[in-house]
């Protein structure tokens, strides 16, 4: 069975659980960015991007989700490419160590790519597996792809370290910030890169968010990139 099946397959057995569940609820986000970024990379040629995602949550720690974004970044690579949709789909279970204030959450995500391909070229679509920690305003998470990277040839174990902060600074006010790594594994690792962010955002109480942030990264060509986003919780 593809990575892709089992994940579909253990989001479907969640979802089924969850009709029955007493002790669980369902989120969702709605955003509009200026661009997308993904660990620093844009995926929309610096353009805007529309995204949504849901989730569901049990008592017990468990979570399945789904989440999607329109990009650019395949259909610019390549004309013969017709795909212009990230799907996310993802599961695993959190927790925290009693009573010391950190958390931990493990878990897997399958990132899927729809689209038509020409002949022999490598699909985007990838599967990582993530652990993470979180004390207070920080967090932590690695992230180990099993599958090719993002269609990068033959980079099945590349991994990902992020490290954020989360501050609320006055009541609706917080800095968010984040620094992370990439590695890509194989011949392609001359790509492995660092990136960063640092921005303020405000919320409000009927669940809209604004967020304005700075993003960088030490690759060379792309410079700089000043975001803005408006995201709706309900």
């Amino acid at each position: 069975m593809s990575s892709r099946l089992t994940i579909a397959s253990g989001l479907l057995a969640l979802g089924l659980l969850s009709a029955s569940a007493l002790h669980a609820e369902t989120s969702g986000t709605l955003t509009l960015t200026s661009d997308y970024l993904f660990r620093g990379i844009t995926q929309t040629n610096e353009k805007p991007a529309l995204q949504g995602g849901i989730e569901w949550a049990h008592d017990s720690g468990f979570y399945a989700g789904a989440w999607g974004s329109s990009i650019s970044w395949l259909s610019d690579s390549d004309p013969d490419i017709s795909s212009q949709v990230e799907l996310d789909g993802y599961l695993g279970v959190r927790g925290d160590f009693g009573d010391s204030g950190v958390g931990w959450d493990v878990g897997a995500v399958h990132y899927w790519y729809p689209g038509r391909y020409p002949a022999g070229f490598n699909k985007a679509d990838t599967t990582e597996l993530y652990a993470g920690l979180s004390w207070r305003v920080l967090g932590a998470k690695y992230s180990y792809a099993v599958t090719d990277l993002f269609g990068i040839p033959d980079s099945d174990g590349s991994s990902n370290l992020d490290v954020t902060v989360g501050w609320e600074f006055a009541p609706g006010w917080s800095f968010n910030g984040a620094v992370g790594k990439q590695w890509v594994a194989g011949t392609a690792g001359t790509a492995t890169y660092a990136f960063w962010s640092a921005g303020v955002s405000k919320a409000f109480d009927n669940g809209v968010d604004l967020a304005l942030a700075f993003n960088d990264n030490d690759l060379i060509g792309p410079d700089e990139t000043i975001t803005f986003a408006i995201n709706k919780s309900f």
